[in-house]
């Protein structure tokens, strides 16, 4: 079942300047988005930084008012609510910031903190409730009920991104916004916190818009991927067949970017010119052909479709069919002697470690 669903989403932020604070342009973030989000599925948007990804967030959550579009979530129109209705409807929609450091407020402690949204949507009647669920919910992320009584600076950055996890849960939501979740923290504390939002939407039936720029990070969370390119998105596939058939030669170079885990394995780099163009003054047809190495004549004027072959892989390029296969792992077998030299320091060391 279809929980949310977004159609044509447009933000275009005006430009000021000049002593009167005139509009001389606009900041074309998000230029026209469709696309729906099932229950307990997770999407992932990716792309550089600038790309639009976090502002299509907000946008879901009215935290900012679209230029143009439709937002619909479990059937109503999110754009139509007023004020006390949006409030009501924000208990099932709720979202998990970059920096939890700066989402938490450093005045309140973690008790405080759970137990004000409980308190505003009037989902406990007693004091003595509210401590038990503020309890429950700190178990639930893995922290302890005794750290109620602690500030937020009193916990590493991957306890206070727990905290975070257990405010959105606070009022039993259905659909939540992950906006760069795991990128300001380490990379064993990024699999914990990984794990444990797939574990909550496992038990719990979540749905996850997840916002980032690391595909290797995407690859073990998301069912979905829509790849983001100055404001459109360029191509949406589930993840599988994303990182097995990648088609748009911009979601081909993001790939191609992801580290190895294996040091003997060489990948060949689809290597991107130029810099990302303004999003004040986008250029025509197609976004990307300033930085493509198979951009056409037609790829200056004609603006690309995002179309679907009917497997649900979509591309907005009409020309995909006849690029080159996407560049592979190649190389292994030349530096195998490189691997075995690694495996026989790693052995030494080992053998160190144990005696």
């Amino acid at each position: 079942m279809t929980l949310l669903e977004v159609e044509g989403l447009v933000k275009h932020f005006p430009v000021r300047g000049g002593v009167f604070g005139r509009t001389s342009g606009h900041v074309r973030a998000v230029d026209g988005l469709d696309f729906a989000v099932r229950e307990g599925e997770t999407v992932a948007l990716v792309g550089e930084s600038g790309c639009g990804k976090s502002t299509v967030g907000r946008l879901v959550l009215r935290l900012i008012e679209p230029t143009a579009g439709a937002v619909r979530f479990e059937g109503d129109d999110l754009l139509a609510l007023d004020a006390e209705q949006m409030r009501a409807r924000r208990r099932r929609l709720q979202v998990i910031f970059q920096d939890p450091y700066a989402s938490l407020n450093p005045r309140m402690t973690v008790g405080a903190m759970l137990g004000e949204p409980l308190f505003l949507h009037r989902l406990v009647g007693t004091e003595a409730e509210r401590r038990a669920r503020v309890g429950e919910l700190l178990e639930l992320v893995g922290l302890r009920p005794e750290h109620a009584r602690r500030y937020p600076h009193e916990f590493s950055g991957g306890q206070r991104q727990r905290l975070a996890i257990a405010r959105a849960l606070a009022v039993e939501p259905r659909l939540i916004v992950a906006d760069e979740p795991v990128s300001a923290l380490d990379v064993s504390i990024q699999a914990q916190v990984i794990n444990l939002m797939k574990e909550l939407q496992g038990r719990f039936g979540l749905a996850y818009i997840f916002i980032s720029h690391d595909l290797a990070v995407v690859k073990h969370i998301a069912d979905r991927i829509a790849v983001m390119y100055l404001g459109k998105i360029v191509e949406t596939a589930t993840t599988d067949e994303l990182f097995r058939n990648p088609r748009h030669p911009y979601t081909r170079a993001l790939l191609s970017a992801v580290p190895l885990p294996d040091p003997a394995a060489v990948r060949e780099r689809a290597l991107l010119e130029g810099d990302i163009p303004s999003a004040i003054a986008p250029p025509p047809g197609c976004r990307f052909h300033t930085r493509c190495r198979f951009a056409r004549e037609s790829c200056r004027h004609d603006v690309p479709v995002l179309a679907d072959d009917g497997t649900g892989h979509a591309t907005a390029c009409p020309w995909w069919p006849e690029f080159p296969p996407a560049p592979m792992t190649v190389g292994a077998a030349a530096r195998a002697e490189d691997k075995t030299r690694l495996d026989r320091l790693q052995a030494a060391f080992v053998k160190q470690e144990a005696t």
